[in-house]
């Protein structure tokens, strides 16, 4: 009887041991099977976090945004590239009606335009309220002028930890590198203005704004800043494109506010040998028919000579940016290089292609040489004289 007790009571506990046993198989079954899916999910985080990293190969930086405040409100840019020792930035600045990706977009991703980049940080400035995705300000909000838009440069350049720079503007976006280039002459090393127009608007001129405002929308103005009488009639894609652009602009008020900014600007009072001038080197360029070619024109001959080229672009009509990337990056390679960078880059396509047809142009003085070809550049590694004028037309 007490075997078959003492043999019951080991059943009993065999019975316990297995089923203890199952027991913890089934928790380690359990454990494992959480590990599997917390290692899936992790790997779905990962995979998650990974895509908008991912570009194609030699595709375009997508750059770093940030916002910095200044005395006159907030201001957008956008950042490419990491700081190079003793040497300036290229900042950008768009005009009207455009953000920095549908001014600069084509210029900067051009092929050719990467073995300059690489080279400097760029900075691009949307003016405000006119970054992708902008709320239209509140009614009522008192727009910056374009002389408070040069004063938040500064800021800009505080900000990056930057001391100087090289402009690239177009039209509205030129006239305030141009008037920050007057004001802080120390800390701009060469300015590319693109369809400047440095006048105020006389009494002629504001009326005739005043009555073409009563019979045509804000959108049809800016094209017409925008692009010449021939792109216009012949609607060509960028047109089309930059005309829908402005249709389905959420920030069409803040647009509004920028262009009558523009229209209400000073004169910036340029002279040649006075006391109002640039004291960097600048590149001028307008499309040959551009709305501006005139007023760039204009522009040219009040500057001084040494320190001024001049780029009338065939074929590019109002916006020689898009319109004409390959040309304006030969033109702008050779003028980094008149400041003593890139001293090394070799000569490529357009210079060779050019080169022959430049010619000689005398100067208002009568005396001076005022022409220098695209291939002549810099061979020492520091900045070299200043060169003539260059007028080309390509």
């Amino acid at each position: 009887g007490r075997w078959c007790l003492q043999s019951e009571s080991k059943a009993s506990e065999g019975g316990r041991t297995d089923g203890a046993a199952e027991e913890r198989a089934g928790r380690a079954a359990a454990a494992d099977r959480r590990t599997d899916s917390a290692m899936t999910e992790l790997q779905e985080v990962q995979i998650t976090e990974e895509k908008p990293l991912l570009r194609a190969p030699g595709g375009p930086d997508p750059g770093k945004k940030h916002q910095v405040e200044t005395p006159y409100g907030i201001v957008t840019i956008t950042i490419h590239g990491t700081p190079k020792p003793k040497r300036p930035a290229i900042l950008t600045y768009h005009d009207v009606g455009q953000n920095h990706h549908s001014c600069f977009d084509t210029l900067f991703h051009f092929e050719d335009m990467q073995e300059i980049i690489k080279n400097f940080v760029v900075i691009h400035v949307d003016a405000p309220g006119m970054e992708e995705g902008a709320p239209a300000f509140p009614l009522g909000y008192q727009y910056p002028s374009l002389d408070q838009l040069a004063d938040m440069i500064p800021c800009i350049l505080q900000y990056v930890n930057f001391t100087s720079i090289i402009g690239i503007g177009v039209g509205a976006g030129a006239y305030v590198l141009a008037r920050y280039s007057l004001s802080h002459p120390n800390t701009v090393e060469g300015l590319v203005l693109i369809n400047i127009d440095p006048n105020a608007k006389g009494w002629m001129d504001w009326a005739a704004h005043k009555l073409t405002g009563l019979t045509s929308s804000i959108s049809e103005m800016i094209m017409g800043h925008l692009f010449s009488t021939e792109e216009l009639s012949k609607n060509t894609e960028m047109v089309q494109q930059q005309r829908e652009i402005l249709s389905h602009a959420t920030n069409l008020p803040n647009i509004q506010l920028y262009w009558s900014s523009y229209n209400s600007r000073r004169d910036l009072s340029l002279e040649r040998g006075g006391d109002i001038s640039f004291k960097c080197p600048i590149m001028l360029v307008v499309g040959d028919q551009a709305p501006h070619e005139d007023a760039v024109v204009e522009c040219n001959s009040k500057l001084d000579p040494t320190q001024t080229s001049f780029l009338k672009m065939a074929d590019s009509g109002g916006q020689p940016q898009l319109t004409q990337p390959g040309k304006l990056t030969e033109a702008f390679k050779y003028f980094v290089q008149g400041m003593g960078y890139m001293a090394s880059s070799c000569m490529t396509r357009l210079s060779r292609s050019r080169t022959a047809s430049l010619s000689s142009a005398t100067s208002g003085d009568g005396n001076r040489s005022r022409s220098r070809t695209l291939s002549q550049s810099s061979e020492a590694g520091g900045p070299q004289p200043p060169a003539p004028t260059m007028e080309v037309s390509c």
